[in-house]
Formats: structure tokens, C-alpha cells, sequence
């Protein structure tokens, strides 16, 4: 690794909004550099995909390397792939290698479930208890046809063992004792949960038996871990932007700093970006490419959720084009779908399953290379997926009033 002293200096001002989104854009590997990887492969390279019951994962493969929806489901099967709990208690797809420790950044948030039920009256250890039954039943169960069981079939084994938290538990989000101890199995890795269908894109599970073994980490390297893995996705973020995906305190957020030896690296708008070392190398030598290279992502991409800065990839005429937008398209959560250019929002899209077609607008006139993009993508969405869901309760009719406005804009 490089050291502090031979880190290279790059002048402030050089570190435009511009070249800081080709870079995004680059190590983001949405310039054509994954192409042939697999499913583990893109995901340990550009962060985990945010899940949610949309479809974001399968585009985030496809933009990348070209991935369809058959090899994807088949890296899931194979649990080269896997949909977890981890950084702040969220889902996302991680590849194998990073299991353990992944769950290990969730653990926090499968024992806020049992706080809960412990404020609700229900005594720890009946939590864990009611634990060791769900997963006797399921070790049982391994190598059967009815190895994976679904909440309802396991209360239905588990009659009275799984106890019913009336009104005031469903206020709380706990209707029940068994999500919280799901969740102790699951943030363990003692069992693991698989989509009914085989597909990423809904949220209808059913557990099996585990035996993920730890990571035999302590929680302070696994943060270290964590930031050196999250800087090596974005290329960059600031202290806000990685404590928001992290959730670490700023104590820890700047150990976990330290430890990977980052430093800090003003740009030109006056942000401090915390960079490593290498990728420092990297962005010294770095051009932003003279030709459009279009992709159409999610709305939930890394490229825009890992830093939840959505705002900061539109330029000038961008941002004046979307200003006033209902929806908030300048908000931290784009409210569509972006079209993106070498890191730079163009324009935003949405997909209309009724019409099996691509709502789209642009800023500027569209070029043939967005309109070629644009017809790949949609071919891609109606042949493997059939609609495009942004989360497990978007549907075509929530979509509607943006698909509508799309078109509208689109007819200036």
C-alpha cells in the first residue's frame, strides 16, 4: 500500500464535480471494465445491491457485466450470491466472501427486535428459546422436500411456542415473537432465508438450516473492514457520507479511518473526500472519457445509494431541468429511475409493464447511442424480468402519475 508520504498530491481545483463523477463512474465499473465477470465478482467490486424486493440487483448486473436474470438466479442458488442483513440493519446482495463479516455489521439491528419485545413484557430468554425450537424444526427438516419453511408453516409446527403480541406489538412492528428470533438465527448465520421463487425481485421467504461459520473478527475490525471496502467502491466519500452508510458513531468512523490508512482530499467545491491511498494513485492519472457511454440504472445503484448523493451527478443544465419536479428528483432518493452518462444524470426513466416499454426523458435531445441504450434495457426488463420495481410495493399503478410525467416532458 502506499504510504502518507508518497501519496500523490492533486490540486484542488482539479477535483471538479465533473472528473469526481467520471471517477464515481469508473470505479463504479460502469465503464465497460467488468464485462465477462460473474455475479460475486461485480458485486465484491462495486458494493453490495441494495435489495428491497425491487429489481435493482438484476440491473445492476446487467450494466455491469452484462448479466441476465438466469445467471443471476443461479449465482443465488449456488450461494455464490445472497441477500443478508447488514450495514445499518438494511438487505442488500452480498458475495460470498464477505458472509460472515457482513452479517456481523447487521447484528445490531436483529437485537433492536428483541429490545422491542423485551419493552413489550417478553423475557430474553424466551426469545432465545422460542430461537433453539425454530431451529430444531428446520434441522429436521434439511434435506427433505420441505426443507425450507415460511413464517407460516414454522408457527403452524410451532403452535404456542410463537407467542401473538396483540395491538400493542403490532404498534411497535412486532405482531409476534418470531421475526426477533429469526432474526438472532439469521444475524448468527445459523439459518438463512431464500425467496420462495428463486428471484431477487419480490420479498415472500422461506428459512433453511444454517452453518455460516463467524468471522472471528472483533466489531472494530470488521469496521475497519467495512470503510476500506466502502472506499474502495465509491473511490471517495466524505466523513457525512460514510457514516450515513455505516451508521458508525463518529468515534468509530474515524478509527475505522485510521486504521485503513485513508486520507483526506479536498475538491474543488470545498468538500474533504476520504480516499485510500491507491486510489489516490488511481484518480492522479485519471481522465474523463471524451465519448458518452450511456447505462440506465436504478434509482437504488450504487453508483447513487452507497452516497446517497443523487444530487451531486446532475450538472448545472440538469439540475435546472428537474428543479420544481414533484417528487423531489433532487432529493437524497432519486424519485425515478436516471439515465446516466459518464457519471452524469441525463435524464430519468421508469418501466410501463402495460406497454412493455421504457417511459423515458432526457434533458437534452437524446443521441442515437441513449436511444440504443434505452431499447437494450427495455428488451432486457420485458424478456427476464417483465416489470421493473423500484421496491417490494411499487407497482405499475403507484408508477403511473411519473410515468405520465415522463411522457409529458418528454412531448415538449
Amino acid at each position: 500500500m502506499t504510504t502518507k508520504s508518497e501519496t500523490p498530491q492533486i490540486p484542488h481545483e482539479k477535483l471538479t464535480p465533473q472528473v469526481l463523477r467520471a471517477w464515481s463512474w469508473h470505479r463504479q465499473g460502469l465503464d465497460g471494465s467488468l464485462a465477462g465477470c460473474d455475479s460475486a465478482t461485480v458485486l465484491d467490486r462495486v458494493g453490495w445491491a441494495r435489495s428491497i424486493g425491487g429489481a435493482n440487483t438484476y440491473l445492476t448486473l446487467f450494466a455491469r457485466a452484462g448479466i441476465r436474470r438466469p445467471e443471476a438466479d443461479g449465482a443465488l442458488a449456488a450461494q455464490d450470491i445472497h441477500e443478508l442483513p447488514t450495514a445499518r440493519g438494511c438487505t442488500y446482495v452480498l458475495p460470498a466472501k464477505d458472509y460472515a463479516w457482513g452479517l456481523q455489521m447487521g447484528h445490531a439491528s436483529a437485537e433492536a427486535a428483541v429490545k422491542v419485545l423485551v419493552r413489550l413484557g417478553v423475557e430474553r430468554e424466551e426469545i432465545e428459546q422460542l430461537a433453539d425450537d425454530v431451529l430444531r424444526v428446520l434441522l429436521r427438516a434439511r434435506g427433505t422436500a420441505e426443507e425450507a419453511l415460511d413464517p407460516r408453516g414454522l408457527k403452524e409446527i410451532l403452535g404456542d411456542k410463537v407467542r401473538s403480541m396483540g395491538e400493542e406489538g403490532k404498534k411497535k412492528g412486532a405482531s409476534t415473537t418470531l421475526p426477533a428470533a429469526l432474526g438472532l438465527l439469521q444475524a448468527d448465520g445459523r439459518i438463512r432465508r431464500v425467496p420462495v421463487n428463486g428471484r431477487l425481485d419480490q420479498q415472500r421467504y422461506s428459512y433453511v438450516a444454517w452453518e455460516l461459520p463467524a468471522s472471528g473478527e472483533s466489531d472494530e475490525a470488521v469496521r475497519a473492514r467495512m470503510l476500506e471496502r466502502f472506499l474502495g467502491w465509491t473511490g471517495g466519500a466524505t466523513l457525512g457520507q460514510i457514516r450515513w452508510f455505516s451508521a458508525f458513531t463518529v468515534a468509530q468512523a474515524k478509527k475505522a479511518l485510521q486504521a485503513t490508512g485513508a486520507v483526506e482530499v479536498p475538491t474543488a467545491t470545498g468538500d474533504v473526500l476520504w480516499m485510500l491511498p491507491e486510489d489516490l494513485d488511481g484518480l492522479a492519472g485519471f481522465e474523463v472519457p471524451q465519448t458518452e457511454d450511456i447505462q440506465l440504472l436504478s434509482g437504488s445503484d450504487s453508483l447513487v445509494l452507497l452516497r446517497r448523493n443523487a444530487a451531486d451527478l446532475f450538472d448545472e443544465a440538469g439540475t435546472e431541468s428537474v428543479q420544481g419536479m414533484s417528487g423531489s428528483a433532487l432529493a437524497a432518493d432519486l424519485s425515478d429511475h436516471p439515465i446516466v452518462d459518464r457519471g452524469r444524470i441525463i435524464g430519468l426513466w421508469q418501466y410501463d409493464p402495460e406497454g412493455t416499454r421504457i417511459a423515458w426523458w432526457t434533458f437534452e435531445p437524446a443521441s442515437a447511442g441513449v436511444r440504443s441504450r434505452i431499447a437494450q434495457v427495455e428488451a432486457r426488463i420485458t424478456e427476464d424480468l417483465g416489470d421493473f420495481r423500484s421496491f417490494s410495493l411499487d407497482s405499475p399503478k403507484s408508477r403511473a402519475k411519473n410515468i405520465a410525467r415522463l411522457d409529458a416532458l418528454r412531448k415538449k
